[in-house]
């Protein structure tokens, strides 16, 4: 009776530990593995992200009076002064440009647990370090970069990453701008060999509401990337300390966008009501 009773208390004990082995084995299990190289595959907005916007292009956009002055005041080639030459996208856009991504993860040597994420743009060298290990975010006079400061969590089998401590940086290739106080919340969702990263951004000084965009990438089994080096020229001789712009009223190709597809000029400019039916009503 008693080697009976030990061996079904021994079994107990086993059916106990295998729960508590399960219970915690789970949610790993059920983590989207993201590992590899991805391109981007341009399903979204291909002529905003490829070609790039046109001058005064904002339609439908939630910005601010201010931020709309900023890139009405925007010249092109700025992009041509030294300065410019070798700046990567913030991480507030560089999923929306080229270049293969790359991304890879970092583990404790001796418990494997998962301590970093690397998102890796060939374009530029955008590296994003995505801390998986429950830091806190650093304080608010902590040093900003174009990448920012990211902290993830996993939602069942998304990957939930939340930046902060951005450069000031750009929502889109035509002036319009970001302040150095805007956030972005990511969403990795993978589904086979296709991803889709969901980036929500937020801006209290150039954004009314959230700012929704998707990007699509398609995994390479056998990708692989190069070095990007960058080395700033003088591609355009200028008076020392220029740097091109326009006041005011003087930007001559604000209307181009909406003369060449017939729209009203008050459609191009912007603003979350302009993305609501009701605004059209207000064109008849």
């Amino acid at each position: 009776m008693t080697r009976t009773t030990n061996t079904m208390a021994g079994a107990a004990r086993a059916a106990a530990a295998m729960l508590v082995m399960l219970g915690t084995a789970l949610p790993v299990a059920a983590q989207t593995n993201l590992i590899g190289y991805w391109n981007p595959i341009f399903h979204e907005d291909v002529d905003e992200r490829i070609p790039g916007p046109s001058i005064g292009d904002y339609l439908g956009l939630p910005i601010t009076d201010a931020a709309r002055l900023r890139a009405e005041a925007w010249d092109a080639s700025i992009l041509s002064i030294p300065e410019h030459q070798c700046k990567p996208h913030p991480s507030t856009y560089g999923f929306r440009g080229v270049g293969v991504l790359r991304i890879w993860e970092d583990r404790d040597e001796d418990t494997q647990q998962l301590v970093t994420i690397h998102t890796h743009i060939a374009w530029q060298e955008q590296h994003r370090r995505i801390y998986m290990d429950g830091r806190p975010h650093p304080p608010e006079y902590a040093q900003h970069t174009w990448q920012g400061f990211s902290t993830g969590t996993w939602e069942g089998d998304v990957l939930v990453v939340k930046t902060t401590h951005l450069k000031a940086g750009w929502m889109r290739r035509n002036g319009l701008p970001l302040s150095d106080r805007a956030t972005m919340t990511d969403r990795f969702h993978r589904y086979g060999d296709v991803m889709t990263h969901v980036m929500i951004v937020e801006d209290p000084v150039y954004l009314t509401e959230p700012l929704v965009k998707t990007n699509g990438f398609l995994l390479q089994p056998a990708g692989t990337m190069t070095p990007y080096p960058c080395d700033p020229v003088i591609e355009v001789v200028r008076d020392p300390g220029f740097v091109p712009h326009y006041l005011p009223g003087q930007n001559p190709f604000l209307g181009e966008f909406a003369e060449t597809y017939g729209l009203p000029r008050a459609a191009t400019r912007g603003g979350a009501h302009t993305a609501l039916p009701e605004f059209a009503e207000t064109l008849r």
